[in-house]
């Protein structure tokens, strides 16, 4: 018969066990401690480097974007610190700024449009108020989503919606559409229409009539849809919020 281990090898290899954690537990510890100060040296060069670089970061998109992503890599966002060596370098201004733009640009257009507008008439629209300067010309659509993304504070009245393919809509309304509102939203972007009807959802996303029905009534009744009945074989529901895109592509069609 095998003998069983005694009181004292037990306790001998609870010892060990309890080593091997404390040993792992004080590598883990010191990998922390290094990883910090690594991200505290790159924190205090990005810094400098901001420094040096805050005119160039506030003119040039590409370099702004570029900075964006040197930030991101190590955590920090100079947009969201109100204080301190990020505030008083001033770049989350450039961003402030264009957001009380977006938000004039938004309650301008809203009455036509139910609230939602396409990233590029946005920046469209915002290019010909700010002027024909060229630091004004190289806003780009990453700056608005940025400058976008900062005016969540305000509730859910300013969100971005993805409708495929890199295009985006700027939501300036209370409230989230639903996900039937968003794919018809994408389904009409997909065809560069500006119009859908409940048979073409019916027949492109496998919906029933009442399911499509509710959809495009409820948008209708928030303003962000048209009825269109000249079509003398169904009703048509128009969008405004992407009649300037409709219009750019049969002009270069």
């Amino acid at each position: 018969m095998r003998r069983r281990a005694g009181v004292g090898a037990i306790q001998k290899q609870q010892l060990e066990r309890e080593k091997y954690r404390e040993k792992g537990s004080e590598i883990q510890e010191n990998q922390f401690l290094q990883m910090q100060k690594q991200l505290e040296v790159f924190r205090e060069n990005l810094e400098e480097f901001a420094s040096k670089h805050t005119n160039e970061i506030k003119k040039n998109a590409q370099f702004r974007r570029q900075f964006q992503e040197m930030c991101a890599a190590i955590g920090v966002d100079p947009l969201a610190s109100g204080k301190g060596f990020w505030s008083v370098l001033g770049i989350g201004d450039f961003y402030y700024e264009l957001g009380v733009q977006i938000v004039e640009v938004c309650l301008a257009t809203n009455y036509k449009n139910g609230g939602l507008i396409t990233l590029e008439e946005l920046r469209t629209r915002l290019i010909a108020a700010r002027g024909k300067a060229k630091k004004h010309q190289d806003i780009t659509n990453e700056d608005l989503l940025a400058a976008v993304k900062k005016l969540k504070i305000f509730g859910n009245g300013f969100t971005v919606v993805s409708i495929g393919k890199g295009k985006w809509l700027v939501q300036s309304i209370p409230g989230e559409l639903n996900l039937d509102q968003t794919l018809v939203l994408q389904k009409a972007s997909s065809l560069g229409t500006a119009w859908i009807s409940i048979s073409m959802l019916a027949g492109d996303l496998g919906w029933n009539e009442t399911r499509a029905e509710n959809a495009l009534n409820h948008m209708v009744k928030e303003g962000l849809a048209w009825v269109d009945n000249q079509d003398p074989k169904e009703t048509l529901f128009w969008f405004p919020s992407m009649f300037s895109d409709c219009v750019e592509a049969a002009a270069v069609s």
